[in-house]
């Protein structure tokens, strides 16, 4: 296949798949500051945590016993606690419900799911079936692709468990956490991972499999130092994409889309809001190699998940890229996360209602066509 084909039939896929990485270090994000603002003071209303430094250690609780700021740490352990004490889908019924009313909190939903789906794994005593029974589309099917990842980790023979696992229906999710596995089978070698992934038969199968491989390699998404993806820093001063030119053509487009997770988290995005328009300019060293449309696409996606709470805003985000090509590429990334975490019918056509710059508007209208496939 060749690149510009693959890059669209990626754009075509936007929405399936998901978002976010394994994370099990118990690690708690940094705290929002005034830096942040306009979008992270509680001024708004909008569910965004407040300025000023409250953690979970330090938030007062709320009349149910809640943090009144929930962070990674904290919710994380109300839902494994809650999942020891009932089951999966009660936890997951909560961690959607409590995503939605407070978007903040999407950041982190995903790996906590990832981190559902391990331990329910182990829980049914591999009972991949049983496992999966409990509705799993929250946080962009964090939990099927956690569970996928327990499932692979724990196999004798990965490389035909890997084709078994999501059959009959080998379901994008599905494969996209087998995706995820193949970088823990593989111990971060891309690869070794990669070659796993081609022992599905399809284009389309490879493709949905690279997106969880490079998801895995740039790695938690988030704040915090320890989460921080694992890549040489030799290798990326050469290179600022590094490793996403050197991959096969099947596997760039995946590559270039997620590399913007890693430059955002390295760069202080909670404290910088300047990264997001300095994303883009970073996007273009992948002019090159073909890549820069991903890359803008994928710092899209990143802006949209990172700022739920102001869809606007972020649309003017992309919107200070110099060329209309990157604009109309970062938009589509904007309506590709935005219809991950919004799954309901016209939720693509609300986003496109409030963002106010004419032209970022018309982009979004055009991208809504498009179903996604990458959180």
């Amino acid at each position: 296949m060749q690149p510009r084909a693959f890059a669209i039939l990626t754009a075509l896929l936007l929405g399936v798949l998901g978002l976010g990485s394994v994370a099990v270090t118990d690690w708690t994000p940094s705290t929002t500051s005034a830096a942040v603002a306009p979008a992270a003071t509680g001024a708004t209303g909008s569910g965004a945590p407040p300025s000023g430094g409250a953690t979970a250690t330090g938030a007062s609780a709320t009349p149910t016993g809640d943090p009144a700021v929930w962070t990674r740490s904290t919710l994380r352990n109300k839902l494994m606690s809650e999942m020891e004490a009932t089951d999966p889908g009660v936890a997951l019924a909560d961690l959607d419900k409590i995503t939605k009313q407070l978007p903040y909190t999407v950041r982190f939903c995903h790996p906590i799911a990832h981190e559902l789906g391990h331990a329910a794994v182990k829980r049914f005593n591999a009972d991949f079936q049983k496992v999966i029974s409990f509705p799993h589309e929250t946080c962009a099917a964090g939990y099927l692709h956690g569970a996928v990842e327990e499932m692979l980790n724990a196999s004798q023979q990965p490389e035909v468990d890997l084709l078994k696992l999501c059959a009959p229906k080998n379901s994008g999710p599905c494969i996209h956490g087998v995706g995820h596995g193949t970088m823990f089978v593989a111990k971060q070698d891309v690869a070794k991972a990669r070659d796993l992934c081609n022992k599905f038969t399809t284009d389309q199968n490879r493709i949905r499999c690279s997106e969880g491989l490079f998801m895995q390699l740039f790695g938690p998404d988030e704040e915090d130092e320890k989460a921080k993806a694992n890549l040489p820093a030799d290798k990326l001063a050469q290179d600022p994409l590094y490793p996403c030119k050197d991959q096969p053509a099947l596997f760039q487009s995946a590559c270039f889309f997620y590399a913007p997770t890693f430059y955002l988290s390295s760069h202080d995005y909670p404290n910088h809001p300047e990264v997001y328009a300095d994303a883009l300019k970073w996007c273009l060293a992948g002019k090159a190699s073909g890549g820069a449309v991903d890359c803008s696409r994928g710092v899209g996606s990143r802006t949209m998940k990172y700022n739920l709470d102001r869809e606007d805003w972020a649309a003017q985000q992309c919107a200070t890229a110099a060329d209309g090509w990157q604009r109309k590429a970062c938009a589509e990334g904007l309506v590709s996360y935005y219809t991950v975490n919004y799954t309901e019918a016209g939720a693509a056509g609300r986003l496109c209602g409030k963002i106010t710059n004419k032209e970022m508007q018309g982009y979004c209208r055009s991208a809504s066509g498009l179903s996604a496939s990458l959180d």
